[in-house]
C-alpha cells in the first residue's frame, strides 16, 4: 500500500487490499460526491452499514459517522445527517456482519524491535478489557494459538455457556496472514494498522473494520563486519588515557585496578614519561596495545580516538554525550573512531571483566574465571553483579559494559559469545535495546541459556497513533513478547539475574530425566509458604507416586504432600532427606528437586555447625547419585549462622554443581527459568 505515507488510508482502500490478501471482508460499495448516488447499494443484503470517510476521519463512531442496522431507504437521509456533522469525501455501505466474538489484531512498528502483532479482545471492550496479547513479527503458528490461548478471555473462543466455539483455525490463518512471514507486515508501510471488530464466528471471521496509518520505512539494523572480541576480553597490553600526574582521578584509579591483574599496561600522557609508575607515551599512536581505557573530559575524546589507529578496541568511559542530550558530540566521536579504524566500547561505560584476560573495572583484582557471561548498559550494575555474584559463587568468563552503545553493540557481543567455547550462559542487562531487532534475532538464534533484565519497563507505555493499537503495546509487553518468542528468561531485579544466572551456572548442561519438581525440607508453614512461592512462578507442584507412600512411611516420613514435609534439624539423621528424595525419583524421575533447611533451628541452641554441614553433604551425595535431576539446596534464615557457616555450606554445594539461595522465592524463579530454558 505505498503513495500513502502522511494520511490514513482510507478504510475501502484497506479493505481492497485485504480482500487481495485473501481476508474476509465485508460485501460493500462506495460513493461520493455532493448528491451520492446509493444505487450501487441495492445489491447489497440488508442490514447495511453506513460509514462515511474523509481527511482526518478517524474515530468515526466518535462524532456520528457510522450507522448500523440500516435499510436501503434510510442511506439518504443518514448520510446528509452525517454531512452535517463533519467534512466527507465519500460514504462506504457494506452488507452488516452476523454477531459473533469481537477481536482486534493489529500491527504497529515498535523503536527498538520492529513490527509487533497484536490479538486480543476487541471492539467496544479493547480499550475497557486490555485483554490483548504481542508478538514480534514474524509469528508462528504455534505463536498465534499461545496468543489465543493466554488471553483472559480465551473461553469466549472455545465455546462458553452454551455458545458455540468459533472457528479458531480461521483466526490463526487470520494472524497468520497479518503477522506471519509473507505476512501483510512486510508489505505495509507501518505507522499503524488494525482490523477492529473481527468478528469470529463458528464459520470463520471477518474483519469489519480496518485503519491503517502508514509510516516510514522499515529502516533495518545495523551491519556488523564479524568482528573478533577476544583482543576485547584478553588484550597482549592496555592503555589508559587520562591519568595524572598532580591530581589522582579514574584514569589513576583504573592504572591501579589494572597494576593490581598484572596485564601489561602503559599510560598516555602528552609530557610524562611514567604516571603513578607506569611508563607513559604521548598518544595511543606510540601505543602498541589491543585496548585502550578513555578517561578524558567528552570534548577532547574525539581526538584522542583519531590517534588510536591500530588499537583494536577503544573504551571511552567519559560521560557526556548523547545520554546528555549532546548526540553531535557522539556523532563525532564515532566517526573518529571509524575514521581511525578502531572498534569503538561506550562512551559513557565502564568497560570490561574478564578473569581470564586480567581484564577489570572494579578494584580487588579479579575472581576465578568460570562460564558467565555478563553484557550491561549500567557499568555500576554491572559492577554490583560480578562483586555480590562472586560472592555467591558466580565465575564469570566474559563482562563487558556498553554504555550508550554508539559503536559495539549488545546485539553483536551476544552473537559472538553464543560462539566463545569460554560461555555457558549470559545474562543482559538492558534499558535502550538501540538495535532491537538485530538483538532479538540474535536470542532467537542462540542455543545457551540468557537471562534478561530489563531497566524502565514500568512506563505508561505508547500514545495511540491511528487506534487501539499503539496504546495498547508498552515496553513491559514488548520485552515479555521477545523473552517468550526467544526462549530468553525475563527477571525483575539484579538478585534474580544473579539467583538465575548461578543456576544455570550449576545445572546448564545437566540433562534431567523428569519433567516433575519436588520441594522438600522441614516445617509445615514453610512448606505452604513454598508452595506459594513456586506457584506464583509459574511452578506445578505435582502429588507425590502414590507407589512411593509406602516407601516413605518406611522411613519415618509421614507426610504426602508436596512440598513435602521432612524432619530435618540438628538432632535429626542429615541422611534422611537424600533417602527421602532417591525413594520419590525411583518412582517418577523429576527434573528438578528443592531441599529446605531452617539455619536457625541449628544454632538456637548452641552452635550446631557440624550437623548443617553434614547435611549439605547428604544433599551433595544425592545429587552426585542423581546425574539426571537438578538439585537446588535453601538455606532459609541463613543470617542466624555464625561468620563463615553459609560460606561452608555454599562450597559444600558447590562442589557438587548445586545451587544455593537464601529464599524459597528466589529458588522458586531459578527453577521456573529452568523450566523455562529446557522447554524452549
Amino acid at each position: 500500500m505505498d503513495g500513502h505515507v502522511g494520511r490514513h488510508v482510507y478504510e475501502h482502500e484497506v479493505k481492497a487490499f485485504l480482500r487481495e490478501a485473501g481476508v474476509p471482508v465485508p460485501r460493500g460499495v462506495t460513493v461520493s460526491g455532493p448528491e451520492p448516488d446509493f444505487g450501487p447499494a441495492r445489491e447489497l443484503a440488508g442490514p447495511l452499514v453506513l460509514k462515511a470517510f474523509g481527511p482526518g476521519l478517524v474515530h468515526k463512531s466518535e462524532v456520528g459517522a457510522v450507522r448500523v442496522g440500516l435499510a436501503y431507504e434510510d442511506l439518504g437521509p443518514a448520510s446528509a445527517a452525517m454531512r452535517a456533522r463533519t467534512a466527507v469525501a465519500g460514504f462506504l455501505v457494506e452488507e452488516q456482519a452476523a454477531p459473533g466474538v469481537e477481536l482486534i489484531v493489529g500491527l504497529t512498528r515498535d523503536p527498538g524491535f520492529g513490527p509487533v502483532l497484536l490479538a486480543g479482545l476487541g471492539g467496544v471492550w479493547a480499550e475497557a478489557l486490555r485483554d490483548t496479547a504481542l508478538r514480534l513479527c514474524p509469528i508462528s503458528e504455534a505463536d498465534a494459538r499461545r496468543m489465543l490461548a493466554s488471553l483472559r478471555g480465551s473461553r469466549l473462543l472455545y465455546g462458553h455457556r452454551g455458545a458455540p466455539p468459533v472457528d479458531v483455525d480461521a483466526v490463526v490463518k487470520l494472524l497468520m496472514t497479518v503477522g506471519g512471514p509473507g505476512g501483510l507486515w512486510e508489505r505495509l508501510e507501518l505507522g499503524e494498522f488494525e482490523l477492529n471488530p473481527v468478528i469470529a464466528t463458528s464459520s470463520g471471521v471477518i474483519a469489519v473494520d480496518a485503519r491503517h496509518l502508514p509510516g516510514p520505512g522499515g529502516g533495518g539494523v545495523r551491519a556488523t563486519a564479524g568482528t573478533d572480541f577476544l583482543p576485547l576480553f584478553e588484550p597482549r597490553a592496555v592503555a589508559v588515557v587520562g591519568a595524572s600526574t598532580t591530581r589522582p582521578n579514574f584514569g589513576n584509579l583504573f592504572l591501579d585496578f589494572y597494576r593490581a591483574t598484572g596485564v601489561p599496561l602503559v599510560a598516555v600522557h602528552p609530557s610524562a614519561s611514567e604516571v603513578s609508575g607506569v611508563p607513559a607515551v604521548p598518544s595511543l599512536a606510540a601505543a602498541n596495545v589491543d585496548y585502550a581505557l578513555v578517561a578524558v573530559p567528552a570534548e577532547r575524546c574525539a581526538e584522542v580516538v583519531r590517534q588510536a589507529s591500530g588499537v583494536p578496541f577503544v573504551q571511552v568511559m567519559s560521560g557526556g554525550f548523547g545520554e546528555a542530550g549532546r548526540a553531535e558530540l557522539e556523532g563525532e566521536l564515532v566517526e573518529a573512531a571509524r575514521a581511525a579504524g578502531v572498534r569503538l566500547l561506550g562512551p559513557n561505560c565502564m568497560g570490561v571483566y574478564c578473569p581470564l584476560g586480567r581484564q577489570t573495572f572494579v578494584g580487588g583484582g579479579v575472581g576465578p574465571a568460570g562460564p558467565v557471561a555478563l553484557i550491561s548498559q549500567s557499568g555500576g550494575l554491572a559492577g554490583e553483579v560480578i562483586k555480590v555474584g562472586e560472592r555467591r559463587g558466580l565465575a564469570f568468563s566474559r563482562v563487558v559494559t556498553v554504555g550508550n552503545a554508539a559503536d559495539v553493540s549488545p546485539a553483536e557481543l551476544l552473537g559472538w559469545l553464543a560462539r566463545d567455547d569460554r560461555t555457558e550462559a549470559v545474562g543482559l542487562y538492558l534499558e535502550d535495546p538501540r538495535d532491537g531487532r538485530e538483538l532479538y534475532e540474535a536470542l532467537c538464534s542462540l542455543a545457551l541459556p540468557v537471562v534478561l533484565l530489563v531497566g524502565g519497563r514500568s512506563g505508561q507505555g505508547r500514545a495511540a497513533a491511528a487506534g487501539h493499537t499503539g496504546g495498547l503495546v508498552s515496553e513491559r509487553r514488548i520485552w515479555e513478547a521477545v523473552a517468550e518468542q526467544s526462549g530468553a528468561v525475563l527477571v525483575s531485579s539484579q538478585d534474580d539475574l544473579i539467583g538465575v544466572l548461578a543456576y544455570f551456572q550449576a545445572h546448564g548442561s545437566r540433562v534431567t530425566a523428569g519433567d516433575g519438581v519436588l520441594v522438600v525440607g522441614p516445617s509445615g508453614g514453610a512448606s505452604v509458604l513454598a508452595a506459594d512461592a513456586f506457584d506464583l512462578a509459574g511452578v506445578r507442584l505435582d502429588p507425590l507416586p502414590g507407589d512411593a507412600l509406602g516407601e516413605l512411611r518406611g522411613l519415618g516420613v509421614t507426610a504426602t504432600g508436596n512440598p513435602l514435609e521432612v524432619p530435618v534439624g540438628p538432632l535429626g539423621r542429615a541422611e534422611l532427606v537424600a533417602e527421602v528424595i532417591d525413594v520419590v525419583v525411583r518412582h517418577r524421575p523429576c527434573r528438578d528437586v528443592v531441599a529446605h533447611v531452617n539455619v536457625q533451628a541449628f544454632f538456637t541452641y548452641g552452635d550446631r555447625a557440624e550437623p548443617l554441614y553434614a547435611y549439605a553433604r547428604a544433599v551433595a551425595g544425592a545429587q552426585a547419585a542423581l546425574p539426571g535431576t537438578r538439585i537446588t539446596l535453601v538455606t532459609r534464615n541463613g543470617d542466624c549462622a555464625p561468620a563463615g557457616v553459609e560460606d561452608e555450606v555454599r562450597r559444600i554445594a558447590a562442589a557438587a554443581g548445586i545451587p544455593v539461595y537464601r529464599s524459597m522465592e528466589a529458588a522458586a524463579v531459578a527453577v521456573a527459568a529452568g523450566g523455562r530454558h529446557g522447554a524452549a
